[in-house]
């Protein structure tokens, strides 16, 4: 993954720098030093891009989990309570799941 990533970011930056030389109406290749100026941020970028995903996709399972615990224990809750207003008792409530 990293090393698309990082080709994806290359040809992005060179891709941009050439754009930009083209809508100027200047020669493509003006400033070979901005072409690789422009790869370096771009690979950088898409590198970034990919750490960040990973850590967002992370922080999501944590969140999920926490909240399918919370809802859990919510559930539970009211269902203990309606057990008791029926007179009903559960002795073990992972029989519900």
């Amino acid at each position: 993954m990293p090393l698309s990533a990082t080709m994806v970011g290359a040809l992005l930056g060179l891709g941009t720098q050439m754009y930009s030389n083209a809508l100027r109406k200047l020669p493509y290749m003006r400033h070979p030093w901005e072409h690789l100026l422009g790869m370096g941020l771009g690979v950088v970028a898409a590198n970034q891009m990919v750490k960040w995903e990973a850590k967002s996709n992370e922080d999501l399972d944590k969140l999920l989990e926490k909240s399918r615990l919370a809802n859990e224990r919510r559930y539970f809750a009211i269902v203990q309570s309606l057990c008791k207003d029926t007179s009903f008792e559960i002795d073990n409530p992972d029989v519900l799941k």
